[in-house]
């Protein structure tokens, strides 16, 4: 049940009417047209702009259309009123049986709320993609909480949804990696070691050069890198893989692929997405002008195999193989994007840090080319995160030795708290992360006003359960006509906004807004709840009035569920009371 796509369906039925009784023209598209709730609620329960849309195609004057739609749309069994407002403007009010339906939908369709807005369509999130050379710091956790969030709300929004981690094992940070645990394992043998700038000092990496100890004895003692380097960076990138597949278990993140950019070497796998390029005509031999701004003292025209990139969206042309003809860090990019269209999938989505912005429109212009824009790519950036504790800059993990890992945060707030707080906003505004904050019990804490809505729903129903039978196959079947206060009835009309929010949410790949609407319900509840407490007639339990108190149950059982699809979105587990 979605109240507004029913709604924008007798809107779409009373305007097909009018073009076959020549109240309007043919040929008109009705795609612009929306229903939605008013910006003012004392307008209406939910406004059109098909007057507005339409006027100038139909060369008409927007107010005559919107009476004659507001006649049409009188003779629907579901809308009360409708009223033109301005110079044309529709706000329409639904009768009161149509907004209990709400709640009987919401008790008794376990899918409310569900969409087939994705009719099945393939869609991979890639998401984290770390480097393969420590813990997650809390960036990535930013970005691995709103990779879940997002992946989660397309599949509830009816996408067939794969999430994928692309390991960065294929660059230079890996040698340095194995590197650093060489130092380690020479640590472990009893030699005194110190650490050139630029290696990975943090002491994640004792254990890993006490485990190379383990496997190969005192064998690589004394030798040079060319007898252990490929083996050493092979063992400490699966060590290290596995502890960032710990700190995401540890967040509730769990990938269904996790795939190797060393994989793309030595297999033919760059050769081909290049020679694919190639012949659509976008590969060609060139020099790029300088870079913009203060050029490098030295940087000097070198010619180069060129991707044409500005032939589709791109600023410049980019560089894929380096005068010396190895390839360049974007073409095994390009050869990764190219597998993934070619395993079928029908979007794309790319979560990554605010540092990669300018790789937007290069990425994006790779995968229009491969695909011919057939495949549309759409990549989020999530920004920086800023830690506070008893009002002060969060100082860095001793473990780590340079940053805040992933595991400092869970360990401090745990995981629901930490998820929730980093979809308080959008995914490329800032994000400030306080420790004592989060933990707050208060208004001003999203985290815990939601949690205490839905813990307050428990004890209610625990409370009601005592005298009269609160389980939802029965409320599904009780008579709502006595929910009439506006109060409720606020409550009732947000619990039928949710379809069209997961709508939206999914269609603009906002998972933050799941958040924010929950906070939204939670204080249309927490005001109903309190209200009670000045008026006997509103409070949930109304001792002796089993009658009353199931329709009253059933309002609040049906904020709850809705709050529990929330959070599983969300990744997060509801408290089921609060202490």
């Amino acid at each position: 049940m979605n109240l507004f796509a029913d709604t924008r369906a007798a809107v779409i039925d009373c305007l097909d009417q009018m073009v076959s009784e020549n109240t309007l023209p043919e040929g008109l598209s009705f795609a612009s047209v929306t229903v939605e709730p008013p910006r003012d609620a004392a307008h209406g329960d939910m406004a059109t702009n098909a007057a507005m849309v339409l006027a100038k195609p139909a060369k008409m004057n927007p107010r005559m259309i919107a009476e004659a739609l507001a006649e049409k749309l009188l003779a629907h069994p579901h809308i009360a009123v409708a009223d033109v407002a301005g110079p044309g403007f529709l706000n329409m009010r639904l009768v009161p049986e149509i907004w209990h339906g709400v709640i009987k939908a919401v008790l008794g369709d376990s899918n409310f709320g569900r969409s087939s807005l994705g009719q099945g369509q393939k869609m991979m999130v890639e998401y984290v993609s770390a480097n393969p050379t420590g813990p997650l710091h809390v960036g990535h956790t930013r970005g691995a909480v709103f990779g879940d969030a997002l992946a989660r709300l397309l599949d509830y929004a009816g996408y067939d949804v794969t999430k994928e981690y692309y390991i960065n094992d294929g660059g230079a940070q890996v040698d340095v990696l194995a590197r650093s645990v060489y130092l380690r394992y020479l640590e472990a043998h009893g030699q005194e070691v110190a650490f050139p700038d630029g290696t990975y000092p943090g002491d994640y990496l004792k254990p890993v050069g006490e485990a190379l100890k383990a496997k190969v004895g005192d064998a690589f003692i004394d030798k040079g890198e060319q007898f252990w380097l490929e083996e050493v960076r092979e063992f400490a990138t699966e060590a290290m893989m596995d502890l960032i597949r710990e700190d995401l278990a540890q967040l509730g993140v769990v990938m269904d692929n996790f795939f190797s950019e060393k994989s793309l070497y030595g297999t033919g796998l760059i050769e081909k997405a290049i020679g694919e390029l190639d012949e659509k005509g976008l590969i060609y031999r060139g020099t790029l002008e300088p870079p913009k701004g203060k050029v490098p003292e030295d940087w000097e025209p070198r010619e180069q195999t060129l991707f044409k990139s500005t032939a589709h969206g791109d600023d410049v042309d980019r560089p894929v193989q380096k005068s010396d003809g190895s390839w360049t860090y974007f073409a095994p990019d390009i050869a990764y994007h190219y597998d993934k269209v070619q395993r079928g999938f029908d979007q794309l989505i790319d979560v990554f840090g605010a540092d990669h912005g300018g790789y937007v429109k290069r990425m994006k212009a790779a995968v229009s080319a491969l695909s011919d824009s057939k495949v549309p790519l759409d990549i989020k950036l999530t920004q920086l995160v800023k830690l506070y504790k008893n009002g002060e800059p969060f100082k860095m993990s001793k473990r780590a030795g340079t940053f805040v890992t992933l595991r400092d945060v869970v360990d401090q707030v745990g995981p629901n708290v930490t998820r929730f707080h980093m979809l308080t906003r959008k995914n490329d505004a800032p994000l400030d992360f306080d420790f004592d904050k989060v933990l707050e019990q208060s208004k001003d804490n999203p985290v815990f006003y939601v949690n205490y809505a839905y813990a307050r729903v428990n004890s209610a129903v625990s409370k009601a359960s005592e005298f009269a039978d609160v389980a939802d196959t029965t409320l599904v079947g009780v008579d709502l006509s006595g929910l009439t206060h506006d109060a409720e009835m606020t409550v009732i009309k947000k619990l039928a906004e949710w379809p069209r929010l997961v709508e939206i949410a999914a269609k603009g790949h906002e998972p933050h807004r799941i958040a924010f609407y929950l906070y939204d319900l939670a204080s249309d509840f927490h005001a109903l709840y309190h209200q009670g407490n000045a008026d006997e007639a509103l409070r949930f339990v109304q001792e002796g009035d089993s009658d009353t108190t199931q329709a009253k149950i059933a309002l609040i059982r049906a904020v709850a569920i809705v709050i529990l699809h929330g959070l599983g979105i969300l990744g997060v587990t509801p408290a089921e009371e609060m202490r």
